[in-house]
């Protein structure tokens, strides 16, 4: 037996469906039946419940694609902050293929405290001091941030942010900006001018509040249409 329907939202602890339905996303079964175990959006999908969480904190996983901030130097890598409650770091061998002789080059000259990185999730170790190793070796377009912007989303809005098949965000790159989406909530992007930039803005703030909201794709099609109208009269 179902309790919800498509694009309802609900709250930790509301009733979804019995355990007999096939149920996925952020729920736990309690007496028989699933409910929620934190704010979500229900979605109908090939004959399945999913309830898509709509607020949470970042989980780290092997692969993902992650925008961290540095927080300190240390002996052999830097500290880094990915949003997420595990600690993270970056050692030196992730961070260049080229031999460093610590004794001779301050760490300093590659990272340093407060410099921005786009890296990848190598590894998550529930042991270690360190959860978490990042890397800057596996992937395309990885290494210190030198020009864009960051801006920062809820963690669990990503998936919106990308859309279906990458829909969403091959709308939002109609502005003409580059953009690297952050498994973390973190989003890098290099716009043409400031007028793309205030209207990325406006679409990532809109996403991360209206994200449970039916007819948010068409919303963010129209500011998209509006800007590239708008940026075709100024060139004529």
């Amino acid at each position: 037996m179902k309790y919800v329907s498509p694009r309802q939202v609900i709250f930790p602890g509301d009733l979804v469906a019995t355990s007999d339905e096939s149920v996925e996303g952020a729920v736990y079964i309690d007496d028989g039946k699933y409910r929620a175990s934190s704010v979500g959006l229900v979605e109908f999908r090939d004959n399945k419940i999913v309830v898509v969480p709509l607020e949470g904190s970042y989980r780290p996983k092997p692969g993902d694609v992650v925008i961290g901030y540095v927080t300190d130097v240390l002996a052999s890598g830097w500290e880094v902050d990915v949003r997420a409650p595990l600690a993270a770091w970056l050692p030196v061998s992730e961070a260049t293929a080229k031999y460093i002789d610590l004794e001779k080059t301050s760490l300093t000259s590659l990272l340093n405290i407060g410099d921005a990185v786009i890296a990848v999730v190598k590894d998550v170790d529930l042991t270690d001091e360190f959860p978490v190793m990042l890397t800057l070796r596996e992937g395309e377009r990885l290494g210190k941030i030198e020009s864009g912007f960051v801006v920062e989303l809820s963690p669990v809005k990503v998936p919106r942010v990308i859309g279906k098949k990458g829909s969403m965000i091959s709308t939002i790159s109609e502005l003409g900006c580059d953009i690297i989406v952050g498994q973390n909530g973190r989003l890098w992007a290099k716009c043409p001018g400031p007028d793309a930039e205030f209207v990325l803005l406006q679409i990532i703030e809109k996403i991360d509040r209206e994200s449970h909201v039916a007819g948010l794709t068409d919303r963010v099609k129209a500011l998209v249409e509006r800007y590239k109208t708008s940026a075709g009269s100024a060139r004529q």
